[in-house]
């Protein structure tokens, strides 16, 4: 069982930043996958950006490309969310996905495990 806790969510004005952070309570080895995804109120959960671990080879929603940044800290199995000139349509729960091996990033149901969520809320 891998637990994931994220954090580093909040109340910004647009054109704001955020930076979230998820550490998993296991060594996140070569063949997984870290992700965020978002998700509002009655809209399904959407993903936002990926990084796999081994390479490092990441991907972003193109709602997000050039504003957020994922990265992750090997020594502390972190994988964080730099998110820059945040705007309101931003605004959702941020889930951290964790996929035990190489998967289909853009799908939820291919992630074993997920946070419990941070919301961001993003005002005009």
């Amino acid at each position: 069982q891998v637990q994931l806790v994220e954090s580093g969510g909040g109340l910004v004005e647009a054109g704001g930043s955020l930076r979230l952070s998820c550490v998993a309570s296991v060594r996140t080895l070569g063949s997984n996958t870290r992700a965020w995804f978002r998700q509002s109120p009655g809209k399904e959960r959407e993903f936002v950006a990926a990084i796999r671990w081994s390479s490092g080879r990441t991907d972003y929603a193109d709602s997000v490309k050039r504003r957020f940044t994922i990265s992750r800290d090997s020594a502390t199995n972190t994988v964080i969310l730099q998110m820059n000139s945040l705007k309101p349509e931003d605004t959702a729960v941020y889930y951290c996905g964790f996929s035990g091996g190489f998967n289909n990033w853009y799908v939820p149901a291919t992630y074993d495990y997920w946070g419990q969520g941070t919301q961001v809320t993003v005002s005009s």
